[in-house]
């Protein structure tokens, strides 16, 4: 059939199952938004209030369903726009295709009104990119582009063409979806190889990253856990792979890790990481993590192996499917001995904060009572972050959405829009600190617009939280830049923007509020008020070994 490379477009979103893009229009793209227009009824478009914002939402929406985000920008400011987000989506390995569209083809090379390289600026930060200049072509760089995005380590691609091929013709054939031929190496050596050191160790720890929520294998990890009589900790990115309330779980391990996983990893003889790329928040020293412990690293990136910390076995491939092998022949172990004294740090070292005021660890403890941890939760970047990490119990995947690797401040709210979007079925919360809020705060009018019931929760402490704390521990008090203490009210902000808005004071009224947004079933902002000093602990100052995470005791002690 003769269509134009708009049409084009569009069909192959058809065919790739999208439902929901996320976007904004301008000159260069007005013709793929004319195709949009014709097939209202088959793919939904969620008009955001900045580039940004579609950028996140995406990728919030393919981290809570599974499935590839899709945001949609124009030439010049409106594909550059869209970076921070591709960037955020790269290094948590998100699966989203970012559509732009460039000047006419004769027009490319020439400083044209809006031109921009971005298939060039976006290149590292992306696991493909194509420019499109023969609407021939363009079916099959589309079908590519979604197969590129969600195979193997899945991450995002993307697709500039230019405003002629989208007014040009060719015939298009609608084709079914095809998958890239996942090329897999014999590890039949490897497997042997881990097996024996699983069944070698007297002390194993189980260490779990994002890989494990991305392969879907979090069945597998409990039953792997099980078996190798092994607690287990997780990463950020790693929540929820394996159940928060299991006995076996330490909790966070890492530079705001609990002390029952940093140390229990820094006593243990084997360290498997299933899914993880042993990042620098997570490792601290390298030169003393996990240094009396062989490690066994399970990774679908052969890139990731030896990369960050030298590994003494590894197996390359999907976990699901690697662990469902590894489950099959691992006999029960046995570590009563030492699951008994990880257990006794997790008694001795349990998280705690100050309750006398209202604290973030207190709204997120209600937050997680009253949803019973059943919420997707997203976050921006900061203290709220950690204590996000830290105080609800994720007990499935796909139910923290953060930006873990590029650690995007304003991330949170177009996630969570995405997140609500592909779930609507979940309640979702995002959680952020007043400093991220402002970032992206315009993303409340799209969720007014749309009458999305996200909930938006402003830990409100005047200042930049995480920046100040390190200002406190590190830098003698010098408070640089980091106090928000101004005329700003983000209750009147969100009412101006068409939402709900409550104030949070006192602790009595966390509840009581939580309880009546989800009640209301529209977008509703929590200006939670909470004191500017307030700490995350226990922490790991940069570059130290993570046996040396410390405590506000510590603190008091050392002082």
């Amino acid at each position: 059939m003769l269509m134009t490379g708009a049409q084009i477009v569009v069909e192959c979103l058809k065919e790739q199952g999208v439902d929901t893009v996320f976007g904004y229009p301008g000159g260069t793209i007005l013709n793929v938004y004319d195709a949009l227009y014709q097939h209202s009824n088959e793919i939904t478009h969620i008009l955001t209030s900045h580039e940004q914002g579609a950028a996140h939402a995406a990728d919030g929406y393919a981290r809570a369903t599974g499935k590839v985000g899709v945001c949609l920008a124009t030439s010049g400011p409106g594909a550059t726009n869209l970076v921070t987000g591709i960037a955020t989506a790269y290094m948590d390995s998100v699966p989203m295709v970012a559509i732009t569209c460039n000047v006419n083809l004769p027009s490319l090379g020439k400083d044209s009104f809006q031109e921009v390289d971005i298939a060039g600026v976006t290149m590292p930060i992306t696991k493909h990119g194509y420019i499109v200049k023969d609407v021939n072509i363009l079916a099959d760089t589309l079908r590519k582009a979604f197969a590129i995005a969600r195979s193997g380590r899945p991450g995002p691609v993307l697709v500039d063409i230019t405003k002629d091929v989208t007014a040009n013709q060719c015939e298009y054939e609608r084709k079914p979806v095809e998958e890239f031929p996942v090329k897999r190496q014999d590890q039949t050596a490897a497997l042997e190889a881990a097996l024996g050191l699983i069944e070698a160790a007297k002390k194993p720890f189980v260490y779990v990253g994002g890989g494990a929520v991305i392969s879907g294998a979090y069945r597998e990890v409990r039953e792997f856990a099980k078996k190798a009589d092994a607690p287990v900790c997780d990463t950020l990115m790693g929540k929820g792979a394996f159940d928060g309330h299991d006995p076996y779980y330490t909790g966070m391990i890492g530079m705001h890790g609990t002390k029952a996983s940093n140390f229990g990893v820094s006593e243990c003889d084997l360290l498997i990481a299933l899914g993880a790329r042993f990042s620098d928040r997570v490792v601290g020293n390298p030169k003393k993590f996990a240094e009396h412990a062989k490690v066994l690293h399970i990774d679908i990136d052969a890139a990731e192996i030896n990369k960050n910390i030298h590994t003494d076995v590894s197996v390359v491939g999907d976990l699901k499917e690697v662990l469902t092998a590894l489950n099959g022949r691992l006999k029960q172990q046995d570590h009563s001995d030492w699951i008994a004294h990880v257990m006794e740090l997790k008694e001795k070292y349990p998280l705690s904060y100050d309750d006398s005021a209202l604290s973030c660890p207190y709204i997120i403890e209600e937050i997680d009572r009253i949803t019973k941890g059943e919420a997707v939760i997203t976050t921006d970047v900061g203290q709220h972050q950690m204590w996000a990490a830290q105080y609800y119990k994720y007990s499935m995947p796909r139910t923290l959405l953060t930006s873990g690797g590029l650690g995007t401040m304003g991330y949170g709210l177009g996630a969570c829009i995405g997140a609500k979007v592909g779930r609507p079925d979940k309640i979702c919360i995002n959680i952020a600190g007043d400093g991220c809020f402002r970032m992206n705060m315009n993303e409340l009018a799209t969720a007014s617009r749309y009458d999305i019931p996200i909930i938006q929760v402003v830990i409100n402490n005047h200042v930049l939280g995480m920046v100040r704390q390190w200002q406190t521990l590190f830098y003698e008090k010098r408070y640089s830049q980091t106090v928000l203490n101004d005329k700003v009210d983000f209750c009147k902000v969100a009412e101006g923007l068409g939402c709900e808005a409550i104030r949070v004071t006192e602790r009595e009224e966390v509840a009581p509020a939580i309880e009546k947004a989800i009640a209301m079933k529209k977008p509703v902002l929590l200006d939670c008020i909470i004191p500017e000093d307030d700490k995350v602990f226990p922490m790991v100052p940069a570059g130290a070994p993570i046996s040396e995470a410390f405590d506000a005791d510590d603190l008091a002690r050392r002082e």
